[in-house]
């Protein structure tokens, strides 16, 4: 007796929560049904009232030509063909008495028996669905970003290559795009805050592009696109306007703006597979970076396809490293709000954290000097900035947590930050140490 491999696997996923409540995919199950196991009883019964049979499916949904999966010992002689689909699979049940058709007897029990395996098909229809189901289910969180709900690289590069391979002679263009100075925004507000950039920059794209365009995030704040039968001339425009829409993520009730840089390369022009076609997106993007980030640019001959360099320093490793007190603060003078200082800044001025400073100064630089002086050097930071310098340097004295007060040098620059428009970097020196390590600098 002939026995096949052929079983219906069912998954059914498990889900725990974690300790915020978040449910999170923990791992499944598999029940294995083997044909021969549940057919066994039946065709004992048909081998006792002399029968021959064999169970045969299609290779595949498109396919007429049917394997066997089981049957008796002896070849078939003018069988009887019962013919079922389960799910997308043709099966075919065929059977005959040895000694022919002449017995109503065996004709009666064969009835019973199409009765009882219709009955079986019932069921392991059934068991069918609900395993092509869970199926299905699995392949979505396989080929998603749960945080975005577009496509994750493995998705996105799968589907991509789906795509330009089955239409070779299509156009494609492929954009690869990113947040500028995203540590920036993680370290500052937190990484809540930099998953909202990132869940509003995807729901960007949705509402942007075709419903036909394949949207993905490679990791990161790295993002990809892919639209089929377009060519350079057909996206210029509209993806310039994509790169300077606002885009905004909301922290304490108040929306933040950030930017976006865009590279985008045309498939079969520049690409010949799909690969290739987005290290020239990259190589664009990358170029974007090389000259300022916040555009969008096209790739051409002659930019190089490389891996981009990646420096591996977050904001915050550089700040909190530097050999100094540093702070950053808005640089206007109705509105001077303190963004960020380092750990040297706080252990300087005594607070614990950023929170306490931003507590106890209300966020405003000048809540930093002492009263008496606040005017004063307002009024002069303000006059070195209105004459040109760039550069400002300012002695006077910076309040503590504590209410004392420490004589500090303030080297002030500032410049033009994307996000926040003119903001001002400023470093401090304790004035005493200064005087102590250096007094011959200070004499006279």
């Amino acid at each position: 007796m002939k026995q096949g491999g052929y079983g219906i696997a069912v998954r059914n996923p498990i889900y725990l929560k974690d300790e915020n409540g978040q449910e999170y995919f923990w791992g499944f199950t598999i029940v294995i049904l083997r044909v021969p196991e549940i057919f066994s009883d039946a065709t004992s019964a048909l081998s006792k009232f002399g029968y021959e049979y064999s169970l045969s499916k299609t290779d595949n949904p498109w396919s007429d030509n049917y394997k066997v999966v089981y049957q008796s010992d002896r070849q078939l002689t003018n069988p009887v063909s019962y013919d079922f689909t389960i799910g997308e699979e043709n099966w075919k049940f065929e059977v005959t008495p040895e000694n022919g058709w002449g017995n109503n007897t065996l004709i009666a029990v064969i009835g019973v028996f199409f009765i009882a395996i219709t009955l079986l098909l019932a069921v392991l229809t059934r068991v069918w669905l609900v395993s092509k189901e869970n199926k299905n289910k699995f392949q979505i969180l396989a080929y998603t970003d749960s945080l975005t709900g577009i496509y994750n690289r493995y998705g996105f590069d799968e589907l991509a290559e789906q795509m330009i391979t089955k239409n070779p002679e299509a156009k494609f263009v492929a954009v690869l795009l990113d947040i500028d100075e995203f540590k920036f925004v993680n370290d500052i507000y937190g990484h809540v805050c930099g998953d909202n950039a990132l869940k509003s920059l995807a729901d960007s794209m949705k509402a942007f592009f075709p419903s036909g365009a394949l949207l993905g995030r490679n990791g990161g704040d790295e993002f990809v696109i892919l639209l089929k039968d377009y060519s350079y001339d057909d996206v210029k425009e509209k993806l310039q306007q994509f790169t300077m829409a606002p885009k905004t993520f909301s922290y304490k009730g108040k929306e933040h703006q950030f930017y976006i840089s865009l590279g985008y390369a045309e498939y079969p022009t520049f690409a010949s597979n799909r690969s290739q076609l987005m290290r020239c997106a990259d190589a664009a993007l990358y170029e974007i970076k090389l000259h300022g980030k916040n555009g969008c640019m096209a790739y051409k001959e002659g930019l190089e396809l490389m891996a981009r360099k990646q420096l591996g320093f977050a904001f915050k490793d550089i700040s909190e490293n530097l050999p100094g007190a540093f702070i950053i603060y808005r640089a206007d003078k109705e509105d001077d709000e303190l963004f960020y200082a380092n750990q040297e800044f706080l252990h300087m001025a005594g607070y614990k954290d950023m929170d306490e400073l931003f507590r106890l100064t209300k966020k405003s630089f000048r809540n930093l000097i002492r009263e008496d002086e606040q005017k004063k050097i307002e009024a002069s930071i303000w006059k070195q900035i209105d004459n040109g310098n760039e550069n400002d340097y300012i002695h006077f004295h910076l309040r503590r947590a504590d209410g004392a007060y420490l004589p500090v040098l303030d080297h002030g620059r500032i410049v033009e930050s994307q996000q926040y428009g003119k903001v001002f970097y400023v470093l401090f020196m304790d004035w005493e140490d200064m005087n102590s390590h250096y007094s011959e600098k200070f004499s006279g």
